[in-house]
């Protein structure tokens, strides 16, 4: 029953953090983790503990995997450089850098034990990302954390095992940790993509969307589960599982169980992180207590912390700058080269388009010519045009996405300004508590490394959160602002076309008109099921020449409405859901090439997925 009231408690405490964290400006991290430690030093609450285990196995898996099947999987792909510069390099400079410092600090501290100290206090945390997104930063940033935030965590628990190894054997190389890095991220990458490509088929044959989302509750674990026992990464499988969701999910799944499944894991998030931060603060008291009656003391613990996270900051702040160097001049190389080769690039894609229709063979590839060898090799074994013709057009999307890219960095540049909030938005958080959770209690002054940790990531929460918004209004970088009016228009413009194409099947050659302003197809005029007068009348359908056009949300707000008649609007709806789901291909096919932003999209597939909703649901 004790257990039963503590849990009721504490989901009520999240649920009130982030209310009020809405009114006041501050995240709801920071509310529970500060409301956790005040009753944590009530006299009547007892000391906390929590298993690790629970929090590496149990809670993050899900958390990364939420993250993962939400992170734009275009955007994850143009920032996988800086993303791999701070989840792997700087990860492991952080962990030598402060391991090296604290063998000086701490007494009886051997250099093994100090890196796994420093591994435990390199990881950042999710947090700040939900606080860069509510300050309206720009999405070049927004994905350069989320992408860091998913994958160091299995280089820090890599780096720390290694080194507790090596703390306790003295058998462990360079060579060796190397090895078992590559090894974990190789299991990871092979069981999270077997997963979440095998969760999706199983997922796309369920009819119910309430089983569906349970269904998916299990996904981050079946991946993570089975790679810890291959001696992989459970979280770099699970966030693989999430990538692959996510980036597939839109083309396999029905609108209803996507729509269900992102409601019900968010409510999921909501929770779990709300708990990792409320049991932070509950524990603070225990570890405090213990450090106390030790000989080195809490004091002591807090001016090693205040230098431990001083050289987090410091140590980020020097890979991060030359790093943002060197993004900036390959982007420039990228778009010298582009622009040297554009005529070139442009004859290609027509050249493509010639070929698709059959009217030419394949051509150079303007920006790799070393690589047109090999093309043309591949070529010689494709007889049928449909093999040559499906090359053609890989290959001419491949251009259109190179080109997206460089639209992409060109709009948002990562530069000084940018690179302040990344640097100051490296915090740690539940991951560094977890991970010195693990530390061997044969570790030496195992309760005054728990409490550094804590004073770590509490100081680092409290202080840079705090202060993050200030920051931003001090170096102003890049925001994030709604979609101009062009990509609107263009957006639009794809839809129309996208409906065009499907209305053009059976309607004999006719021309087809639509209004820009709402996504529309022509009908059949020859079959007579696809207009009535009242369909008509109320604007579901209308004549334009000699075509018939559809209004897609209109005939979804009619189909829901129970004062129609279903049986008159079974023929319009069928054409309306050909038309919403060629629109999604078509908005899918733009996403995967990178040529609108990511919101725009999204946008816009929420609208669809709605009115396909709207149109599969029963007649009331």
């Amino acid at each position: 029953m004790d257990l039963l009231i503590i849990a009721v408690l504490g989901t009520l405490a999240i649920a009130a953090a982030s209310q009020l964290s809405d009114r006041i400006g501050v995240a709801p991290a920071l509310i529970l983790l500060a409301g956790g430690t005040a009753v944590g030093f009530l006299p009547f609450i007892p000391a906390i503990e929590l298993d690790p285990q629970v929090v590496l196995e149990g809670i993050l898996p899900p958390l990364l995997f939420s993250t993962a099947v939400s992170i734009s999987t275009i955007n994850f792909r143009r920032e996988l450089a800086p993303v791999a510069v701070l989840a792997i390099l700087l990860v492991a400079l952080s962990a030598a850098a402060i391991g090296a410092v604290l063998t000086l600090l701490v007494p009886g501290l051997s250099l093994a034990w100090a890196i796994a100290m420093g591994a435990i206090l390199s990881p950042t945390d999710a947090v700040a990302i939900s606080i860069a997104r509510r300050l309206g930063v720009s999405q070049r940033i927004i994905t350069v954390l989320e992408g860091e935030g998913l994958l160091n965590d299995a280089t820090a628990l890599v780096v720390l095992s290694s080194a507790v190894s090596a703390a306790t054997s003295g058998g462990v190389s360079v060579g060796g940790v190397l090895g078992g890095f590559a090894l974990a991220v190789l299991v990871a990458l092979g069981v999270g993509w077997l997963v979440g490509e095998a969760s999706l088929r199983v997922r796309s044959h369920i009819t119910d969307p309430t089983v569906d989302t349970v269904v998916s509750f299990t996904v981050p674990f079946l991946a993570a589960i089975p790679a810890e026992h291959m001696h992989g990464s459970g979280l770099v499988a699970a966030v693989v599982a999430g990538l692959i969701t996510g980036h597939r999910g839109p083309r396999m799944l029905p609108p209803a169980h996507r729509v269900a499944s992102r409601t019900n894991w968010h409510t999921v998030e909501l929770t779990l992180e709300g708990l990792i931060f409320l049991v932070m603060g509950l524990e603070f008291f225990g570890i405090v207590e213990k450090v106390d009656a030790s000989d080195l003391g809490a004091r002591r613990a807090l001016a090693i912390a205040v230098v431990a996270g001083f050289l987090t900051i410091v140590i980020r702040a020097l890979v991060v700058a030359p790093m943002l160097k060197l993004l900036s001049h390959r982007t420039a190389r990228w778009a010298t080269h582009w622009q040297e080769n554009e005529e070139a690039i442009h004859q290609f894609q027509n050249r493509c388009s010639a070929i698709v229709r059959g009217e030419a063979e394949m051509p150079p590839v303007p920006w790799d010519r070393r690589r047109f060898a090999q093309v043309q090799r591949r070529l010689r074994r494709e007889t049928n045009h449909e093999s040559i013709a499906r090359r053609a057009r890989s290959l001419s999307s491949r251009v259109r996405r190179r080109g997206a890219d460089l639209d992409y960095f060109a709009a948002e540049p990562l530069g000084t300004r940018e690179g302040a909030v990344i640097v100051w938005a490296g915090m740690r958080g539940a991951i560094t508590l977890a991970a010195a959770q693990t530390l061997p209690t044969t570790a030496p002054h195992h309760p005054f490394l728990l409490l550094v940790a804590m004073l770590v990531a509490a100081g680092s929460l409290t202080i840079q959160g705090l202060s993050l918004s200030a920051l931003v209004r001090v170096v102003r970088p890049a925001m994030a602002g709604p979609a101009d009016d062009e990509e609107k228009a263009a957006v639009i413009s794809l839809l129309v076309n996208a409906a065009r194409d499907v209305a053009c099947v059976g309607t004999h050659g006719a021309s087809q008109h639509a209004a820009p302003a709402a996504p529309t197809g022509a009908a059949d005029p020859e079959n007579n099921e696809s207009l009535s007068p009242t369909a008509e009348q109320h604007g579901l359908v209308r004549r334009q020449g000699n075509d018939i056009v559809v209004s897609p949300a209109a005939v979804a707000k009619a189909w829901a409405d129970p004062t129609w008649r279903h049986d008159d609007l079974a023929p319009v709806r069928e054409r309306a859901l050909d038309m919403i789901r060629a629109q999604r291909e078509a908005l899918l096919d733009a996403g995967d090439e990178g040529l609108y932003s990511a919101d725009s999209l999204e946008h816009a597939l929420n609208r669809l997925d709605f009115q396909e909703i709207m149109l599969t649901s029963e007649p009331h």
